[in-house]
């Protein structure tokens, strides 16, 4: 189940989400342009390792750029592969627009990187001995997609469906599509859980998400604002317009 674009229009431009995903866009680039040594190097300075950030393991003095603490928010920019790029950027796209437009400017910044920063712990609380890098936004996209399913769960997303050698586009309400994407986590986690090679940080999408569900309830009370989702009465947006 691949989604492609929400019915469900902002009122305001998301200057930060859009910011987000053209800074990931311009550090995987970027990336791209280093020899293999150089791009070990550059992970292992700015990505999260586990053990390193619970001072139980030191890096060569070459290779602390940053501080551990630092690496929490550096490793949210850096992605593995191209298809690991286009999948997260493709979900801050399509569902972060709207929670940018719910919370504004400033709480969203803090609101992304509070999300980042409860899918690192989840995940480094995992196996705090690990000292693989851990890179990547689906943390911080997890807490995205947590604070959508709450707001609007009724909100319709087009999805691609494949079914074999053929594929279908439905439409489907988001509390299926976030709730599909939510439990395909824990199953992975598990299946995965006896892993020590590195791969997907299963623990980190679920912290995240977790975190935003709380994140977002607290800003939703605090603004004593019962978010619902929006009747739409216009011209839904296209699929490249969000």
């Amino acid at each position: 189940m691949i989604p492609l674009k929400d019915d469900n229009p902002t009122q305001g431009k998301p200057i930060v989400s859009y910011g987000i995903i053209g800074f990931c866009i311009l550090i995987f680039l970027a990336q791209t342009g280093l020899s293999e040594t150089e791009l070990r190097d550059f992970t292992y300075s700015y990505g999260l390792i586990p053990s390193v950030l619970m001072g139980l393991d030191q890096l060569p003095n070459d290779l602390y750029r940053i501080s551990p603490i630092g690496t929490i928010f550096t490793s949210m920019f850096m992605h593995g592969g191209w298809m690991h790029l286009i999948g997260n950027m493709l979900y801050l796209w399509i569902f972060a627009d709207n929670i940018e437009d719910d919370l504004g400017t400033l709480n969203f910044v803090i609101f992304y990187f509070v999300s980042g920063v409860g899918a690192a712990m989840a995940q480094v609380l995992i196996d705090v001995n690990s000292q693989i890098p851990m890179i990547g936004a689906s943390g911080a996209i997890g807490g995205v997609l947590g604070a959508y399913l709450i707001n609007y769960p009724n909100a319709k997303v087009l999805v691609l469906l494949p079914l074999g050698f053929f594929s279908q586009l439905i439409k489907i309400r988001a509390l299926y599509v976030l709730g599909f994407w939510f439990i395909l986590q824990f199953i992975n986690s598990f299946l995965t859980a006896s892993s020590s090679g590195g791969g997907v940080a299963y623990a980190a999408h679920i912290g995240g998400f977790v975190t935003g569900v709380i994140l977002i309830l607290f800003l939703n009370k605090k603004n004593n604002k019962k978010v619902i989702t929006k009747k739409i009465n216009k011209k839904p947006k296209g699929p490249w317009e969000q």
